[in-house]
């Protein structure tokens, strides 16, 4: 466990961990292997948004580290506008 990250200066109360005012919500299984996961009394929190269900909503978290993007399609290029550029040299 010397290598798990905790939340420093979180703190138990009644409505659920608070840290620096924040009640935090425990992480949803498609937060597991992210970077910003911390844990603190057995359970695991976003360490960058308090409610990481609500960023999950909208299908990807942006905070997320263990997701990578995969980069579009090429951008199509329009022929005569390249053959033009290519003619004035840029």
């Amino acid at each position: 466990m010397s290598d798990e990250k905790t939340l420093v200066g979180a703190v138990k109360t009644e409505q659920g961990v608070e840290l620096k005012g924040i009640v935090m919500q425990p992480i949803i299984d498609k937060c597991e292997g992210c970077d910003r996961v911390r844990s603190f009394e057995e359970e695991k929190f976003c360490s960058s948004y308090p409610v990481p269900a609500r960023k999950w909503a909208d299908g990807r978290c942006n905070f997320a580290t263990h997701i990578k993007v995969e980069s579009g399609k090429a951008a199509k290029v329009n022929p005569l506008k390249a053959s033009k550029r290519a003619a004035k040299g840029r």
